[in-house]
C-alpha cells in the first residue's frame, strides 16, 4: 500500500481474504492487481464490494457466497464464478450442493449457460482439492 487506507478498504480487504483465504488472495494480488489501472478497480472493489455488501448485517456469508454464484452463473461470468465457488466452499456449501445449485438453473437461465457454469466449478474444486494437498 502506497497510501492511506481507508478504513472502509481495511475491512473489505480482511473479509476477501476471510471468504476466499489467504493464499488464494495473495496469488490473485500477485497476478491480477500489480498494475496501476487494476489497483484502482481493486481499490473500489474492496471498499465497495467487499467492504460494504460483504459486510451487511442481514445474511450470513454462506447465503451471500450463494447468491453471488447463481447471480455469475446467470450472467455467463465464468472467471468471476470461479472465484466465487472458492467463497461458497470455503463457508461451508459442498460439492454436490453447489453442483445441484447450478443443476437447478437449468431451467430458467438455460443449458448453454449451466454447462459453463458446471465446467467452471468442475475446473475450480478440482484446484481446489489439488492445492489442498
Amino acid at each position: 500500500m502506497t497510501k492511506q487506507e481507508s478504513p472502509m478498504r481495511a475491512k473489505g480487504r480482511a473479509m476477501r481474504r476471510k471468504l476466499a483465504g489467504d493464499a488464494y488472495i495473495d496469488k490473485l494480488d500477485k497476478e491480477v492487481y500489480t498494475d496501476p489501472i487494476m489497483e484502482k478497480f481493486a481499490e473500489l472493489t474492496q471498499e465497495v464490494i467487499f467492504g460494504q455488501l460483504w459486510t451487511r448485517p442481514g445474511l450470513d456469508l454462506k447465503t451471500r457466497a450463494l447468491a453471488t454464484l447463481v447471480s455469475d452463473a446467470s450472467t455467463g461470468r465464468t472467471t468471476e464464478l470461479k472465484v466465487h465457488l472458492r467463497f461458497a466452499r470455503n463457508h461451508g456449501w459442498t460439492e454436490d450442493e453447489l453442483v445441484e445449485t447450478l443443476l437447478h438453473l437449468l431451467g430458467y437461465i438455460g443449458a448453454p449457460l449451466v454447462r459453463e457454469a458446471v465446467i467452471a466449478a468442475t475446473e475450480t474444486f478440482a484446484e481446489m482439492r489439488s492445492e489442498a494437498g
